[in-house]
């Protein structure tokens, strides 16, 4: 018998982290506020997940400013979207063997 968890991505186990992707794979780029709001967390919260998911090489980083404030801004690499996309075929494959 085939495990049903094989092919699951252990980065995005994490609600946040699967947040971060599924935000990132549907827009060019985002900002930290906006990722914040959406996902409804705090600073500290949201930038360990940044930090993992760009440690894992599944997102890249662009720090700016807009006047004098900072924007930081967030984009899934091809990698990224590639692992992600992956983990969400495996995802689907389990929900169907358990039909």
């Amino acid at each position: 018998m085939r495990n049903p968890i094989n092919g699951l991505n252990k980065v995005f186990d994490n609600r946040i982290r699967l947040g971060v992707m599924s935000i990132l794979v549907v827009n060019e780029e985002v900002n930290f506020n906006d990722l914040k709001q959406m996902l409804e967390v705090t600073d500290g919260n949201l930038a360990t997940h940044l930090v993992n998911l760009e440690e894992n090489g599944y997102i890249r980083v662009h720090k700016g400013f807009i006047g004098k404030k900072t924007n930081t801004t967030y984009e899934v690499t091809k990698t990224g979207a590639r692992a992600f996309s992956d983990h969400i075929a495996a995802l689907e494959n389990m929900i169907k063997g358990i039909k």
